[in-house]
């Protein structure tokens, strides 16, 4: 049986829709789903050292905590490079584990997984 994938995009850095895709990927993976975290847009933002430390909303841990929980259950985070160089970052320092990668490797995750969720 082939194993199922889910990919969730994250579009925006406003705080309270940071942690869907976050818990959704670590639901999936508890449930031996794949699941991929695609970052687009200005969504890069949280992902710069500091930023995501800033976010804590009701109990639920910083973004950051999740963020790093994440990776360690081996979710891959990735990063889209267009949304770099649109922010004007020619240099970018994100957070240690994620992973840029061109813009169409959005379009080959979108036509491979058996689902995406957009946030």
């Amino acid at each position: 049986m082939e194993e199922k994938h889910i990919l969730y995009v994250q579009t925006s850095h406003d705080p309270e829709r940071q942690y869907s895709p976050l818990v959704l990927a670590q639901t999936a993976k508890a449930m031996d789903i794949k699941a991929t975290v695609y970052y687009l847009g200005t969504a890069l933002r949280i992902l710069k050292p500091g930023e995501a430390e800033k976010i804590k909303l009701g109990d639920f841990p910083s973004v950051k905590e999740m963020i790093d929980k994440t990776l360690n259950m081996g979710i891959e985070i990735l990063v889209c490079e267009a949304s770099k160089r649109m922010l004007g970052w020619e240099k970018a320092e994100l957070i240690p584990g994620i992973k840029i990668v061109g813009a169409a490797t959005l379009n080959d995750l979108v036509l491979d997984a058996d689902a995406t969720q957009w946030f």
